[in-house]
């Protein structure tokens, strides 16, 4: 939900991107931290277990400035891949106003992919949230190897929503903003 504090005139946005291990969440967090200039982006902070995955999340701050007359700021997390972190990717979802899916389309991720889509649609239920009421944006990562699904085979898999999808190259920043915007987007107009 929101942050809204009238007396500030601020606004403090909630985006996660969700996907399975490896799929490609810190690298669109590291792009966007290398790429945003330092006056309007936090540092980024990273909790990280053995072999540098994620244990709990990857946190990075964005101050898009005035929006509508309101400082506004987007809060960008990612979650732990792996299934049994579960737990941690439930308390991250705490609050959500956005979701980046990231999905890893080598072709031997399918299964992963479908496993960790149906987890999140499960978790945001368990707030009571609707995924056709919340603003959520498929991004097909790891355009760039070999043997990769088909963007039909992907929309196939994981589309069933109708949710607005890109694909990306999230280490070359390829999609990497397209997404962001877009789910940006959907948020600050639902405000309205």
């Amino acid at each position: 939900m929101v942050l809204v504090n009238y007396a500030d005139r601020k606004l403090t946005c909630k985006i996660v991107y969700y996907g399975s291990g490896e799929s490609g969440k810190t690298s669109n967090l590291t792009y966007i931290h290398n790429t945003l200039d330092s006056a309007i982006r936090s540092d980024m902070t990273c909790l990280e277990g053995l072999n540098e995955r994620t244990l709990f999340f990857d946190f990075l701050s964005v101050n898009l400035g005035d929006v509508k007359g309101f400082n506004t700021t987007f809060s960008l997390y990612t979650t732990p891949g792996q299934m049994e972190y579960n737990a941690a990717r439930k308390i991250i979802l705490n609050g959500v106003d956005g979701i980046i899916f990231v999905a890893d389309s080598a072709r031997e991720k399918k299964d992963d992919n479908i496993s960790s889509f149906n987890n999140m649609l499960q978790n945001i239920r368990e707030y009571n949230l609707l995924p056709e009421n919340l603003p959520i944006i498929l991004q097909y990562n790891k355009r760039d190897l070999p043997d990769i699904l088909s963007f039909e085979e992907m929309e196939n898999d994981l589309n069933t929503f109708g949710f607005p999808s890109y694909e990306a190259v999230a280490i070359q920043g390829r999609g990497v903003f397209a997404s962001l915007k877009a789910v940006s987007n959907s948020i600050l107009e639902s405000l309205q």
